[in-house]
């Protein structure tokens, strides 16, 4: 079963950039397709970013809120998976996951990300 460790959050204003990295173990990371979600004060956690395997020719979806500001990539050979966050806004404010898809029972902590000025 998956453990994940995810780092890169901070405070940041708006327009500004982040980069989330997520460091996966206790399973075949290359094989599998990886996602980030996010959870927001008093929300539901939700779909941000997906990747494929490469076998699945590293096919990569997006939330529509997101779509155009983000980009999810992979690194295999270091079992990480990153998320590039371009012009933050701050409805972006929320603690950032990553997991498989379909997602494991074991979650991160997470890390957090606030856009404010």
């Amino acid at each position: 079963q998956g453990q994940f460790v995810e780092s890169g959050g901070g405070l940041v204003q708006p327009g500004g950039s982040l980069r989330l990295q997520c460091s996966a173990s206790g399973f075949t990371f290359s094989r599998n397709a990886m996602r980030w979600y996010r959870q927001a004060p008093g929300k539901e956690r939700e779909f941000v970013a997906h990747i494929n395997s490469a076998a699945g020719g590293l096919v990569r979806t997006y939330a529509d809120s997101v779509q155009g500001r983000f980009t999810i990539s992979r690194d295999n050979a270091k079992n990480t998976v990153y998320l590039q966050m371009n012009g933050l806004k701050p409805e972006d404010t929320a603690v950032y996951y990553c997991n498989t898809n379909p997602p494991g029972p074991h979650w991160g902590q997470g890390t957090q990300v606030t856009v404010s000025s």
